[in-house]
């Protein structure tokens, strides 16, 4: 082919790519006009919508600190980069004020908005793909009865090319897994396991965090529950029957920190703290034995005794004596109300050493427990502690040697703390 010719085919082909993308952007546009619904609720239908979004996790990506509920504005990091929680109230032009209850199920399960564009996965419909009909069309009528507050949607910082809508639809076909079930992260039959299982996998979409992903940013469906260290700045750990029973937790134990946020040996943090905040405390008890009974299964295993050894190195036991035994205890037994226990702490006992390294480095904020509860802001040791100081703390809490230097280093290099 000649020159000339190329540069007719290649100005053919910018031309039908310039139309098919204002195509595209007015059927949107098109699409996203109709008529604002109006929907009334009796309070019956109203208390139970409101317990199933308290379940389903919603405020805690659709409501920001300080502002309007389910507003929007909640910033959500993901690899790809930063997602932006959107406006759900009835407003109809920034929220779903034009959502009918089948266009709402349709993008809760299938991630494809009212006017044909892909959600992306950081809303959770590949979980939700198995929620009940009812389910989601009492969520929706409780959502309409909110007050609708015109508030745009914040532009997400997502980079490319995972900015190009449409490329989601190819990941829906390749990863979401429509009709796919993940395996069960625990084994039983039960009524409470069944319902469980919906709570946990389903409305609560655990696994969305707790389980590890793939290259793609994929569910791995094989070990669902198994921990994750690649979404945010805390690792998400190991919730399945196996590493909970590792680092102690009983029935007891995970029952009360799912309804307080609170236990003898943990104390809900960063973005679990939400989470209890704002669904797990609000259910209700036969709910969260249900919760318990599948991640630990019908037979749950026997939790492990936790060690009373430290390591034995007296420069990190001076470093804990000077910066840490104030507040948790000279022994690590942690002061009531103040500080969590270290002997035994499920942080400390965990596999990875991955959070432990980044409390010490970081430090928390005061916790606002459910009801009355609060523990006091924890200094970060950045500042004060080299990388093999900070290594070296770890592993005198731990009893070993899992924090490396490295580890500490990298950590310390994502934080920005040099």
């Amino acid at each position: 082919m000649t020159r000339v010719g190329w540069r007719r085919v290649v100005a053919w082909a910018l031309l039908l790519a310039v139309v098919w993308l204002l195509g595209s952007a007015l059927l949107q546009w098109w699409s996203s006009r109709g008529p604002v619904q109006r929907v009334t609720a009796t309070p019956e239908q109203f208390a139970r919508g409101r317990y199933l979004t308290d379940a389903a996790d919603c405020a805690a990506c659709h409501t920001a600190p300080g502002g309007a509920p389910f507003a929007g504005g909640v910033p959500l990091p993901s690899p790809f980069g930063t997602i932006h929680g959107t406006n759900i109230t009835p407003d109809p032009e920034h929220g779903i004020g034009r959502y009918t209850a089948d266009d709402f199920h349709h993008a809760l399960t299938r991630g494809e908005a009212r006017d044909g564009h892909q959600l992306y996965p950081a809303m959770p419909y590949v979980s939700y793909r198995g929620i009940a009909r009812a389910d989601s069309d009492a969520i929706y009528a409780y959502l309409m009865q909110q007050p609708a507050v015109s508030q745009p949607n914040r532009k997400n910082g997502v980079r490319f090319p995972f900015n190009i809508r449409s490329g989601i639809a190819l990941w829906n076909l390749a990863f979401a897994g429509a009709g796919d079930a993940p395996a069960p992260a625990s084994q039983g039959d039960s009524p409470a396991w069944q319902r469980g299982r919906y709570l946990v996998d389903t409305l609560g979409h655990c696994g969305e965090c707790h389980s590890p992903r793939g290259w793609a940013g994929q569910l791995d469906r094989k070990r669902p529950l198994g921990g994750n260290n690649e979404l945010g700045r805390f690792a998400a750990p190991d919730i399945t029957p196996q590493g909970l029973a590792a680092r102690g937790w009983d029935a007891a134990q995970l029952r009360a920190y799912l309804g307080t946020g609170l236990n003898a040996h943990a104390v809900a943090s960063d973005e679990m703290l939400t989470v209890v905040r704002l669904s797990t405390s609000r259910l209700s008890a036969a709910d969260l034995d249900a919760m318990n009974t599948y991640l630990l299964g019908d037979r749950p295993p026997a939790p492990r005794a936790a060690g009373p050894r430290t390591g034995n190195d007296p420069g990190a036991r001076r470093h804990y004596l000077d910066l840490c035994a104030g507040c948790h205890g000279r022994e690590r037994e942690g002061v009531p109300h103040v500080a969590p226990a270290l002997a035994g702490n499920s942080s400390v006992r965990d596999a990875d050493p991955h959070n432990l390294i980044v409390a010490l480095l970081d430090g928390l904020p005061e916790h606002d427990l459910p009801g009355l509860e609060r523990m006091q802001p924890m200094p970060g040791f950045a500042q004060d502690l080299d990388d093999r100081e900070v290594a070296a703390l770890a592993n005198w809490l731990r009893g070993d040697s899992a924090a490396t230097p490295q580890a500490v280093a990298e950590l310390r290099k994502r934080s920005g703390t040099h």
